[in-house]
This record gives C-alpha cells, structure tokens and sequence, in this order.
C-alpha cells in the first residue's frame, strides 16, 4: 500500500527506503561516539554553549519527522532540516576545539544532513500541492 512519501515526486539521487535504516544505525553509532568522545575529553572550556547548541540540535532532530511525516509539511521539515544542519556544524566546530576525533566523527552525520536537506528542498520543490501548510 502506497503512503503519502511514496506519492510524493522526489529529486534525483533519492535513495530508496531501504537505505535509511541502515545508514541511521550507522550514524547514530558515530553521533553516540562523538558525544562519548567530546564528553570524556578533560578540557572543554566550551562545555555550556556546546550543550546548549547540543539540545537545539537534537530537538529540531527528533521535530523533523514529525513535521514531514506527521503533519505533512514539507516547507516547515525543510526549515526544521536547516536548523539542524546550522547547529550541527557549530556543534561540530565546538568538537573539533576540544578534540579532533569528536569533530571528524560527526562529519559523515554532517554529510547525509546536507543530503537530507536537499532531498527535502526537491520534494518541496517537486510537489507545489504539498507546500501548503497541513491544518
């Protein structure tokens, strides 16, 4: 049975949905290994604002599904993916001050966030029916 995404026109490079599961594991792995690394790190004279950023980022994260797939709207999960990428590379920049494997650990979660904004951005752009704010 087809569901809403199914329907929705997707941009070139789509991966199918099978990908996600796996490439999540992955990342969450590596998210998971940042944070163990960066925490256990003796010297972090960025500690507050890098927690502070932290909640910002993993909020917009854990909102984004619920927009796009709950309440359907694509433009303000684009928004949402925004914020998650800005805060993701202060985030990172604050890592890579305290330790570099902190850092380069979150470059591959960076990488797919890039890629997951640009495939919301196509399917905004490809579906004008859907650009409309879900009541």
């Amino acid at each position: 049975m087809a569901t809403w995404y199914d329907n929705l026109k997707k941009p070139r490079f789509t991966p199918p949905k099978t990908v996600f599961g796996p490439v999540w594991t992955v990342l969450y792995i590596f998210i998971f290994s940042a944070l163990i690394v960066y925490f256990l790190s003796p010297a972090k004279s960025n500690l507050i604002p890098a927690t502070f950023f932290l909640l910002i980022h993993f909020s917009a994260s854990f909102s984004w599904t619920r927009l796009f797939f709950d309440r359907k709207n694509i433009l303000l999960a684009l928004l949402d993916i925004l914020v998650i990428d800005l805060t993701l590379i202060v985030v990172m920049t604050m890592f890579f001050q305290v330790n570099t494997l902190a850092g380069m650990l979150l470059v591959p979660y960076l990488g797919w966030g890039l890629f997951a904004a640009y495939i919301n951005w196509g399917i905004y752009r490809l579906n004008p029916d859907d650009k409309k704010l879900k009541q």
